[in-house]
């Protein structure tokens, strides 16, 4: 009767977390709209949550053109809309991103430690960047950065299944080994780089690799939202794939799931999302990792419900620590990418210690 129990129960489980969905679903993105609503009130500069409410709507066309002048000043009006807004959602948009690209990568290589990092991708972004920043400026305009991180992010992704790759296989184990190895290797080529280039463009870049949401604007928000738009739809369309693969290569291929091409095409978007995010938003780390184990504890492993809760989750969390990092020591800006590896190095170590 015992045995028949325990077989039940995980069952029941899956059962429960599947029709839970919808509500942690509703209750994640309400708790991301609040979030943008209170996170553009805060800061060095405070503002009530009704001024902020009230020039969202100004300024969306949702409340009468008068209104502008019943409650906040021009300064307020300009901090909230041109500053924080674009930077809040930003936040949202690269929090979900890496979350998504730590979700995928974890299934692929079958490795619940991989994360952009890891695997290189976010090292190859980087050198990508760091070479426009330091060597060419903008030849082709605003996609110039992202164009970039883009390339060194393939660039990346391609000599580690290179590395990886044996007698025609992508083993899971040799993956997270070279991408280790070709991601300390890249990082010495960018710092090199940052030590023969321009001194004035090398101290930037250096802010700019700490990771920041600082220089968000309306302009730069389109490409990372369209980016991170086709990457739901492909990573979240490959749900079932990943789930079989997830079960073990044989069990995959076994379902006719070919298994190489399933991680090529995930290895692909997830360069892609991974050097447009950190074009724009500099080099953050471990939310790839953390945010994908938070979700499984509310929805489980089904990647069809665990993409979608990790890219609100990653949202939420990302908004909520840029909100610290620019108010601990208000007026100065800490950034970012040290306040997600503070929270992360600490995750990291429980992860280690008790699971």
């Amino acid at each position: 009767m015992s045995a028949s129990r325990s077989a039940i129960l995980p069952a029941d489980a899956a059962r429960s977390r599947r029709d839970a969905f919808p509500l942690i679903i509703a209750t994640l993105l309400a708790a991301l709209l609040v979030s943008i609503l209170i996170a553009v009130g805060l800061g060095p500069v405070p503002v009530s949550l009704a001024n902020s409410w009230g020039i969202l709507l100004h300024h969306l066309g949702l409340a009468h053109a008068d209104s502008a002048n019943l409650g906040w000043s021009p300064g307020q009006d300009v901090i909230v809309w041109q500053l924080r807004f674009p930077r809040v959602l930003l936040g949202g948009l690269v929090g979900a991103g890496l979350a998504l690209v730590g979700a995928s990568l974890q299934a692929v290589t079958l490795n619940k430690l991989a994360d952009p990092h890891l695997l290189g991708v976010s090292s190859g972004a980087t050198f990508g960047a760091i070479a426009v920043i330091v060597f060419t400026g903008n030849v082709v305009g605003s996609l110039t950065l992202p164009l970039a991180a883009f390339a060194g992010a393939l660039a990346s992704m391609a000599i580690v299944m290179t590395v990886a790759l044996r007698q025609r296989r992508l083993n899971a184990d040799r993956l997270l080994l070279a991408g280790v190895a070709v991601s300390f290797f890249v990082m010495a080529m960018a710092n090199l780089m940052l030590y023969l280039g321009d001194h004035r463009s090398a101290s930037s870049v250096v802010f700019w690799m700490l990771g920041g949401l600082g220089l968000a604007r309306w302009n730069l928000l389109p490409i990372p939202a369209l980016v991170l738009l086709i990457g739901f739809v492909v990573l979240v369309g490959l749900g079932r794939s990943l789930n079989a693969l997830m079960a073990g290569e044989q069990t995959a291929t076994a379902l006719g799931i070919r298994v190489s091409a399933l991680r090529l095409t995930v290895f692909v978007i997830a360069s892609l999302m991974t050097g447009v995010m950190v074009a724009i938003s500099g080099s953050i780390g471990f939310v790839g990792l953390m945010i994908p184990h938070i979700a499984r504890q509310f929805v489980g492993t089904d990647h069809r419900r665990l993409l979608p809760a990790s890219g609100l989750i990653g949202a939420i969390f990302l908004i909520w620590v840029d909100v610290a990092a620019r108010s601990l020591i208000a007026p100065e800006d800490i950034p970012v990418g040290v306040g997600t590896a503070a929270i992360g190095g600490g995750f990291f170590i429980w992860l280690m210690r008790y699971r």
